[in-house]
């Protein structure tokens, strides 16, 4: 099976990059190729929809773990949606889930991301 991934922006001025197929040490170099814009530009909010990754290999995770780190670079963050059971237990074994922030659907990450504006609101009006 191939790889795709496809760019699109979320509320909040976030980056949403979904993720379909294999990400494998094959497909891992179009992945980093096709994602260079946010590696140069990290978002302040990115967010990996994995509803259609049916594999990942250490060379994807490597990838995914280097845009982590350039969000975070920048204080942003990176959360993951719709993780598939085989890609989730991957993240487990390494235990990576607890410093991501994982939610089982977009309607979830959007209910967080507008409590957390609500919150940066408040916070700013004094109130």
């Amino acid at each position: 099976m191939s790889f795709s991934v496809h760019q699109d922006s979320v509320r909040n001025g976030g980056q949403r990059l979904a993720l379909s197929g294999r990400l494998d040490s094959t497909t891992a170099p179009q992945f980093e190729q096709s994602v260079g814009n946010v590696l140069g530009s990290p978002p302040a909010i990115l967010v990996f929809d994995m509803a259609g990754l049916e594999y990942i290999s250490s060379a994807g995770l490597r990838i995914i773990f280097k845009l982590q780190k350039a969000v975070k670079g920048i204080s942003g963050e990176v959360m993951m949606v719709n993780l598939q059971p085989p890609v989730r237990k991957v993240f487990e074994i390494i235990d990576a889930l607890p410093s991501l922030s994982v939610f089982s659907s977009v309607a979830e990450l959007d209910d967080y991301l507008d409590h957390m504006q609500a919150k940066e609101i408040e916070k700013h009006s004094g109130g």
